[in-house]
């Protein structure tokens, strides 16, 4: 039996808390050799992890800290850290760590410094210099790791020309929450043109989102005719929500048709989904797109951007636009609007393809991984 060490401490985004969350909710660990699991992350995200009786929660001093020293903890500290608490292998649950305990497994979490073209968005900014730092230090993370996990082919064939060949690779997708699955799709399309055809894009707003392009898109289609609202649902950064207040008020300066919306808590996204006529996902680069996958699981029709990894997650369950242009993104909704059996048909099968999903068959191949990597190098004396 073996104790695994997690370091949780760069996860950030809520698809990294959602599969950290999976991974550690579906599964009985013993069952792959594992005797602890022990994590190190804020209090934060400590709070949200399950009460299991393998799982030992360690809060580092530094989380509360300034980057630096939250860094330099990583680099230095945690190493001796691990060894402390006797575990034998590293899961490094972001790719941006700075530690080298040996051995270890990487995942890769953001796909951002990676895509080309997608930094540039951030301009001028502490973010795109952000953007810089990590790719350096997450290029030096999947060359040193004894293990890499990706979450789409597309994710590991894009890393890779920045790397060149890393060793020991394996694609391991995101799962979906059965709440999502047990949710059914029960909005009931317009008859008449007194209610508005409702369009929802959950997401948070960045600048590689494009909300603000698909508002145009929208503006568009009210324009040929159609009784089309949107509603954006998601926080975001400061630079990417004043770009998007500034189209919405050029092209809907009364709000008469787009709402957006902070943060929901997640148990209500479920229904918000059920609720809405179609769901637009206009993402540049996506890691997966677990957004994406919870809207399939419900089964709305879908009209999704065609970049980044996002046909490999929906395959051919939904209506592709080019996320740049807001012709594009109005022609792919429009064939929605206009087509029932379209809709029918591709919301049949996001249903389909969703239900292969799960956070049990992730976290047991995750854990399955992490075991046998250990195993591995053990026998090779490394």
């Amino acid at each position: 039996m073996i104790n695994v060490a997690v370091d949780a401490s760069r996860v950030k985004s809520g698809g990294g808390i959602a599969h950290l969350l999976g991974i550690l909710s579906e599964a009985e660990v013993k069952q792959y050799g594992i005797q602890q699991v022990h994590v190190w992350a804020y209090q934060a995200l400590l709070d949200v992890l399950p009460a299991r009786s393998w799982l030992v929660k360690h809060q580092p001093v530094s989380a509360d800290q300034s980057l630096a020293r939250q860094l330099y903890w990583q680099a230095v500290e945690l190493t001796k850290e691990i060894q402390s608490a006797q575990c034998d292998i590293l899961f490094a649950a972001d790719a941006s760590t700075l530690c080298r305990f040996k051995p270890m497994v990487v995942l890769n979490q953001n796909m951002l410094p990676y895509e080309k073209g997608m930094v540039a968005l951030f301009g001028l900014s502490r973010e795109r210099l952000r953007q810089h730092f990590i790719f350096e230090v997450q290029k030096r993370a999947f060359k040193a790791a004894d293990g890499n996990i990706f979450l789409t082919q597309h994710a590991a064939t894009c890393v890779q020309r920045h790397t060149g060949p890393i060793a020991n690779t394996i694609c391991i997708p995101h799962g979906v929450n059965q709440v999502f699955l047990k949710t059914p799709h029960h909005a009931q399309w317009p008859m008449t043109a007194e209610r508005p055809i409702r369009c929802l894009y959950v997401s948070p707003i960045y600048e590689y989102k494009y909300q603000w392009v698909v508002v145009r898109a929208i503006k568009m289609l009210r324009e040929r005719g159609y009784h089309v609202t949107l509603s954006l649902v998601g926080g975001g950064g400061a630079r990417a929500k004043k770009m998007l207040a500034q189209q919405i008020k050029i092209s809907d300066p009364l709000g008469e048709f787009v709402t957006v919306e902070e943060f929901l808590p997640h148990a209500q996204i479920p229904e918000r989904i059920a609720q809405s006529d179609l769901f637009i996902f206009a993402s540049g680069c996506e890691t997966f797109g677990i957004s994406l996958l919870e809207a399939m699981a419900v089964g709305v029709p879908i009209a999704s951007s065609h970049k980044s990894s996002l046909p490999e997650t929906l395959q051919d369950a939904g209506e592709y636009f080019d996320p740049e242009s807001d012709q594009s993104i109005a022609a792919a909704v429009e064939h929605l609007i206009v087509d029932p059996s379209l809709r029918q048909r591709l919301s049949q099968r996001a249903k389909e393809l969703a239900v292969q999903y799960s956070w049990a068959r992730c976290a047991a191949s995750t854990w399955q991984f992490i075991t046998e990597v250990e195993r591995k190098t053990k026998a090779k004396g490394l």
